[in-house]
């Protein structure tokens, strides 16, 4: 079962990510593939992080770089 945070518990589990960059990552999801990874879910108005695959995406961003 994948672990699911709200934005605020993510950046209170993960103090190196901010608010406001989380957000931003979020908002501009359809441009930096974070849509296409599958880390933001969403129910409603509700938006999760799907933890592993939130960093599974980072990773990927470091190796593309």
């Amino acid at each position: 079962m994948p672990t699911l945070s709200t934005v605020n518990q993510f950046t209170a589990k993960h103090p190196a990510f901010t608010l406001g960059g989380l957000r931003s990552l979020i908002f501009n999801e359809d441009t930096n593939g974070l849509k296409s990874s599958g880390a933001v879910v969403r129910i409603g108005r509700k938006v999760l992080i799907d933890d592993a695959k939130f960093f599974a995406w980072i990773e990927s961003q470091n190796k593309a770089a």
